[in-house]
């Protein structure tokens, strides 16, 4: 029974543009802008909806509580108090961003055969390294079955910032797989979020078969771009790794012990000549969900940025025309998100598991999904400007909001 659910994380109230991920282009260009919550969460579950319409099973997870109070009182400062870059930080709804909620892996890698999540600590990041607690509080909710094993952060200084910096091989996801951690060296302009140190605790919490382990270092000229996380650069599923030309440090020696842990791998991998890195940030084309569709064959969830860049199309294109193994390409719109660094990929959060062992308040259906952008189109302000984040009275109706969302999905247990 087990299968790959995508838990999308919801796209909060209090979305703004504060411009606040070093090393983010997207986020750093559209710093000050006026943010749209309402429809950027209404674009997020619309994505939702487009994969549940492709026979993929869905889940979500909740936005955390903004402002962040309590992390403005380990500073010494209250919302009012706070100097504005403080205040931007305790406001980030960056949580939405699902793939830096914890690295997971499946029950059929693990010797105790539970999947294994281990919340990210994200401490590169001021905005980021509070939400951990948040997260947490959710991950053992929805999967608080035996089936499961939830782990707490791994200690600073050893940045993590999870899924976006990990991928899996396996000749389908119910089989023994073999698991790339993706770590960088400091150095530069931009940081290198993820630790090495911080991926092999993971790896010996999860209690995976050093055999089948990977840890590869991301290039510096990828980090140096713009690619943050590995995920703009690379996605895997199943036996399928889609990979940009300069992903990787050592791109020879990565893909070689690719291949000798997992001889069955189909490495597809697009030239810097036919799309440049930086094309390939802009466009996020490797920030995509690469899926297997219940009809045969695999899909790549992409944004509508994609089209928009005519290299990018013109070798997606080439790729399905050639009977490459990605079939279907499928576009879907999240704008808001893709503006403030975030695209398809950055959304969800990978888990394989037994649907029934989930806590069903977090699993989708159309349904649950009208219920959720009901109260999102009732409750989500309009538009945030860099100057309200002062405003006491946005900060209630934001908190409302999503006290309105945790009750109509019977989770108010989080508050």
């Amino acid at each position: 029974m087990l299968t790959e659910i995508n838990f999308d994380g919801i796209i909060g109230p209090s979305h703004n543009y504060a411009g606040l991920s070093r090393g983010n282009i997207a986020s750093a260009s559209n710093a000050g802008d006026v943010s749209q919550p309402r429809a950027a969460a209404l674009q997020g579950i619309d994505k939702m909806r487009h994969n549940l319409a492709l026979g993929l099973p869905q889940g979500f997870f909740m936005p955390l509580d903004r402002p962040d109070t309590r992390w403005l009182e380990t500073l010494g400062t209250t919302e009012e108090g706070a100097e504005a870059h403080l205040r931007a930080q305790a406001w980030s709804a960056s949580s939405m961003w699902a793939a830096n909620a914890a690295t997971v892996s499946p029950a059929p890698d693990s010797a105790d055969g539970k999947c294994h999540l281990t919340v990210a600590n994200l401490v590169t990041m001021p905005h980021r390294s509070h939400e951990w607690p948040g997260t947490l509080a959710q991950l053992r909710l929805a999967f608080a079955n035996p089936a499961f094993a939830v782990h707490a952060p791994i200690p600073a200084p050893f940045g993590d910032e999870g899924a976006a910096n990990h991928m899996r091989l396996c000749s389908g996801h119910d089989a023994a797989g073999v698991e790339i951690f993706v770590y960088g060296l400091s150095g530069g302009r931009f940081p290198a979020r993820q630790h090495l140190d911080a991926s092999k605790a993971i790896a010996r919490h999860h209690r995976l078969d050093p055999a089948r382990t990977l840890f590869i270092r991301q290039s510096d000229t990828a980090i140096q771009g713009g690619a943050f996380h590995n995920d703009v650069v690379a996605v895997a599923n199943e036996h399928v790794l889609f990979t940009h030309e300069t992903a990787f440090e050592d791109r020879e020696a990565a893909h070689a012990e690719i291949r000798a842990a997992f001889p069955a791998v189909e490495i597809v991998e697009v030239p810097t000549s036919a799309v440049t890195l930086p094309d390939a940030i802009k466009s996020y084309l490797f920030n995509a969900q690469l899926v297997s569709l219940p009809e045969g064959g695999m899909g790549l969830v992409l944004p509508t940025e994609a089209q928009d860049t005519p290299a990018v199309w013109t070798w997606l294109e080439a790729h399905v025309a050639g009977n490459g193994p990605i079939r279907k390409l499928l576009p879907v719109n999240v704008r808001q998100s893709m503006a403030n660094g975030g695209g398809p990929a950055c959304l969800r959060l990978r888990i394989v598991a037994d649907p029934a062992t989930v806590d069903p308040r977090f699993i989708a259906d159309a349904a649950k999904l009208d219920r959720i952008a009901a109260v999102v189109a009732k409750h989500w302000p309009e538009a945030i400007a860099p100057g309200d984040l002062a405003s006491a009275t946005l900060a209630g109706e934001v908190r409302k909001a999503r006290a309105a969302l945790l009750e109509a999905l019977d989770l108010s247990i989080l508050a």
